[in-house]
């Protein structure tokens, strides 16, 4: 008992692994940079030594989460993060459950079907069933997506409990990327609890101009949204007369997928 209780006492400090540390730290900031970054980029934003990087990025190379380009140097993050992340979701066979949904859904409404879950600081693009047209959008998985002027950072943030949602506002810089654009705290609460109304949230071209996306989220045993199913296509396929017809259908596999995962409408009454 006496080991024990001195082993508690012990300072955080005495458990420190600090290459650790900076190899989580090389993730990280690599997962903000879908494009790469060069070794000396890499110990320079993260204050490092250069053999210490160099070091870390050569074991996160051979350990296969890494890959180097031999002709721009520059060291990206592969997708067997994304395969450590989806083993997280599997409590409730979460991506078993919804990748036939994301096809069902694509048939019918011929656009592609995304589907995504929350991350740090921003939504991350997972899985995709891509649309049946001969022009339709293509999202490389673990690509993050705004929360303030996406469907499914809309779809997400309004079903969070007010102590989560806070800390993601606090985060929130609310960039902005044309005239649709929200750019405002109240603007962007008072559109959340239209889409608690509605059951869906809608990018009106908010982000990338033509194009428009519509998602509702995925709620889980306890009701906390577990992620967003939502469709994109350009406005031209997507105009307002078909938009709460296509909202219905993409709402109706939202309450499936949640249903399978134990939620009940009572948890949100």
């Amino acid at each position: 008992m006496e080991t024990l209780l001195s082993n508690l006492e012990k300072t955080d400090e005495n458990y420190k692994v600090p290459n650790l540390e900076k190899g989580i730290a090389v993730l990280e900031y690599l997962s903000y940079n879908s494009n790469g970054r060069t070794l000396q980029e890499i110990k320079q934003a993260l204050d490092i030594s250069q053999t210490t990087a160099y070091r870390i990025l050569n074991t996160l190379v051979r350990l296969e989460y890494l890959c180097f380009d031999d002709k721009t140097k520059h060291y990206r993050i592969t997708r067997k993060l994304l395969t450590l992340g989806f083993y997280s979701l599997k409590e409730h066979n979460l991506l078993e459950i919804v990748l036939p949904k994301l096809r069902e859904l694509r048939d019918i409404v011929k656009e592609t079907v995304c589907f995504g879950v929350l991350g740090n600081e921003k939504g991350i693009f997972i899985e995709q069933a891509q649309g049946l047209h001969a022009f339709h959008f293509v999202l490389t998985p673990g690509k993050p997506f705004e929360l303030h002027c996406s469907a499914p950072g809309k779809a997400i943030m309004a079903y969070l409990p007010d102590t989560v949602r806070d800390r993601y506002l606090s985060n929130m810089s609310f960039q902005c990327f044309n005239a649709n654009t929200i750019t405002d705290r109240e603007v962007y609460l008072r559109e959340l609890d239209e889409v608690r109304k509605k059951g869906y949230a809608l990018d009106n071209e908010e982000e990338m101009s033509g194009v428009v996306c519509i998602g509702a989220a995925i709620l889980d045993y306890t009701g906390f949204p577990s992620g967003a199913i939502w469709i994109s296509g350009p406005k031209d396929r997507l105009p307002e007369s078909i938009r709460e017809e296509s909202a219905l259908v993409i709402m109706k596999y939202a309450k499936m997928i949640s249903s399978e995962l134990g939620f009940s409408p009572r948890l949100i009454d």
